[in-house]
């Protein structure tokens, strides 16, 4: 048997299992969940610690005022249209009150597309740029990219840096990180050389990286995520660039800290304050929930949590917890969902392991300067920067 079907093999075995897992947790439920992420395929290390960390979330707590919580669970193989498909089955099919959703950009936009005709409210566990004002229905716990992107700026500020490559997906992801960088860094005095781009898929960017170094740039920043995102900083580290490497909260999860090995050391990039939760002040207000959502986690998964998307999922689930509270009406129902979808956009101090969140008609995001610090990553651990 090869490597690569063990692996995929290995895969669908875990996809199975979590599936199987939620099942069992779902007996007798009166309010329903539909998530959907990449159990499979190139972004199922992102999709996978979801799962994990939506785990942790049922069993934390899996019931609001006396009504059990029932969590549905779908693959979308790392794929935007199954993405899209799996939404309208969550929707059509099991009925779900609120969708939760996925491992990429393009594939959470195709399930928001959902959620907004369906009229079924959607919280994101990613960053969506959408249309407010033409999707009411969604919302996401994850930070903005420019929130993000502007601490990374204002570290490359700090850090003397005049010119910045950036090299990043060819996709939604990518695009978002480079259109924030182009706003933040003309305001600190920072030159952003070039704009390479590359697949998920790909397996080398040579060719991306020689024309990024060809312009001399005193830095590099990279849009990638999860596992390819380490593509850059090897390819980087292989033609001796010495240089300043930054990355953003994409990239904040122990596939990627594998695979970039000694590449990645000394690189910085924002996060959320959960990945370094015991290294944070006594008084930070995500600290005593974010080491709440650990001892969750270890229970459920009988393994640490090391990444920053499997809080991601724990954040979406107290929003929806503490929504599902106010809401009236009958779960299954029209008037339960427009209900649930008026208490999310009314969120008010709702504190989480990446932030503290408060929405509002007209704004996916609900975060502030609280939801992020700026992490270094050395010896393979990621350490609060200074």
């Amino acid at each position: 048997m090869t490597k690569s079907l063990t692996k995929t093999l290995a895969r669908s075995a875990l996809a199975a299992a979590l599936a199987a897992g939620f099942a069992a947790a779902a007996l007798a439920a009166d309010l329903k969940v539909g998530l959907s992420v990449s159990l499979s395929g190139p972004n199922s290390s992102l999709g996978v610690p979801y799962a994990k960390g939506m785990q942790a979330a049922l069993a934390y707590k899996g019931e609001v005022n006396g009504r059990k919580i029932q969590l549905v669970v779908l693959d979308d193989g790392s794929d935007p249209t199954t993405a899209g498909r799996n939404a309208r089955k969550l929707v059509d099919e099991e009925k779900v009150d609120v969708l939760m959703g996925t491992s990429g950009v393009p594939a959470a936009i195709a399930m928001a597309q959902v959620g907004r005709d369906a009229k079924v409210p959607m919280i994101g566990l990613t960053p969506i740029l959408l249309d407010p004002a033409e999707n009411g229905w969604v919302f996401t716990v994850a930070q903005p990219t420019q929130l993000m992107i502007d601490a990374v700026v204002q570290r490359m500020k700090k850090d003397g840096v005049k010119t910045v490559g950036y090299i990043g997906f060819s996709d939604a992801w990518g695009d978002l990180v480079y259109n924030a960088l182009m706003k933040s860094a003309p305001g600190a005095g920072i030159k952003v050389l070039g704009n390479e781009r590359y697949a998920r898929a790909d397996a080398s960017v040579t060719g991306q990286v020689l024309k990024l170094l060809a312009l001399k740039p005193d830095a590099v920043m990279t849009g990638g995520a999860g596992t390819p995102g380490a593509l850059p900083f090897l390819a980087l580290q292989e033609r001796g660039f010495k240089g300043p490497m930054y990355g953003q909260h994409g990239l904040i999860n122990p596939d990627f800290v594998r695979v970039v090995g000694a590449a990645g050391q000394g690189a910085l990039m924002p996060t959320g304050p959960v990945i370094v939760a015991e290294q944070l002040p006594a008084d930070y207000p995500t600290k005593k929930i974010a080491m709440d959502f650990r001892a969750a986690f270890q229970k459920v998964n009988n393994a640490p949590t090391s990444d920053a998307f499997s809080a991601y999922s724990f954040d979406g689930w107290l929003v929806f917890l503490d929504a599902a509270a106010r809401a009236k009406g009958e779960p299954g129902t029209p008037e339960f969902r427009q209900s649930l979808r008026d208490a999310i956009a009314s969120t008010k101090e709702v504190v989480g392991t990446h932030g503290v969140y408060n929405f509002k008609p007209g704004d996916l995001y609900g975060v502030d300067e609280r939801a992020r610090v700026i992490v270094k990553l050395e010896n393979g651990q990621w350490k609060l920067a200074n």
